[in-house]
């Protein structure tokens, strides 16, 4: 009968934190080429380990620049949702290539359990040492940003990884520099993989289900539902979906049945209503509401798509 939109485009100017985010980047370029080149002189698999996951990170860190400048940008003909989108794919680009890194650590060091090579554990601490102050610096500048974007959480993590890593290398460089032991440089490499595994697969959950459409974690369909149905002048509601079209911007659309005595005027006010509940009970702003007779409703093509109460 009839159809109700509220939709804000957020067109994000200038964020805070985006500077640090491109100077993180650079910092973690150039410690990459350095941690690549020790690694490879000292001969230790731990720290090419921790020098291709910096590398990682670097590129994470671009990734989540652009991706941030990209979201900017205004809707258009084509793009009629816009580019808010472009963070979660980025997010999803990293986590990736992190679980990748991941997986592919973990064989290079049962391989290394196998086939033990000379390493100079000097070298390798020195090095981690300057890695484990790069890291922190980096998940520093980063940390603000990462609490409001799952984008720039995700590279947050893959720094966070790393100076762990570091540490775990330099205990790894200590042990073979002072005691000789071997097998510590492998078996650090499978503990970095291990936290890279469980926290890269950990966040790419929310991140797939938000581009599945999925519904946003912390509301509940059938809650929704039934808040909607409580509405003064609701009968009912079915065709109900609720997703994100980007982090933090929950969208809602439903069928919403009102008795046939309904005027035009109550319509609005029933349309209204449901969508002050909607905005203050669960933080839904971006609403679009199909307004149906109980006459109509019976010939809805979607009217099996029903929310149980």
């Amino acid at each position: 009968m009839a159809g109700g939109h509220a939709h804000r485009h957020h067109h994000r100017d200038g964020v805070p934190g985006e500077g640090a985010l491109l100077a993180a980047t650079v910092v973690n370029a150039l410690l990459t080429v350095v941690q690549i080149t020790a690694g490879v002189l000292a001969g230790s698999l731990a720290l090419v380990a921790d020098a291709v996951h910096n590398l990682s990170d670097a590129l994470a860190l671009a990734v989540a620049f652009a991706a941030r400048r990209i979201a900017r940008w205004p809707a258009h003909g084509g793009m009629t949702f816009g580019y808010a989108r472009a963070e979660l794919v980025a997010a999803l680009v990293n986590l990736t290539t992190l679980v990748a890194i991941g997986s592919y650590l973990v064989w290079e060091a049962l391989v290394r359990f196998f086939v033990p090579e000379p390493i100079a554990g000097g070298v390798v601490v020195l090095v981690a040492g300057v890695a484990l102050v790069v890291d922190l610096a980096t998940a520093l500048l980063t940390a603000r940003l990462a609490r409001r974007s799952v984008n720039v959480r995700a590279a947050f993590l893959h720094n966070v990884a790393d100076a762990l890593g570091s540490v775990a290398v330099m205990v790894a460089g200590a042990a073979v520099w002072t005691l000789g032991w071997l097998w510590v440089d492998p078996s650090v490499t499978l503990l970095i993989a291990a936290y890279i595994l469980v926290h890269g697969g950990r966040e790419m959950v929310p991140v797939v289900r938000m581009l599945m459409g999925a519904t946003p974690a912390g509301l509940d369909a059938a809650a929704v539902a039934e808040a909607i149905r409580r509405v003064p002048g609701v009968r009912d509601v079915h065709h109900l979906h609720i997703w994100s079209l980007a982090e933090h911007e929950p969208s809602l659309e439903a069928h919403v049945v009102v008795p046939d005595t309904t005027s035009a005027v109550e319509l609005e006010t029933v349309k209204h209503r449901v969508k002050a509940v909607l905005a203050e009970r669960f933080a839904i702003r971006h609403t679009t509401l199909e307004m149906e007779l109980e006459g109509e409703a019976s010939a809805c093509p979607d009217r099996d798509l029903v929310v149980p109460h």
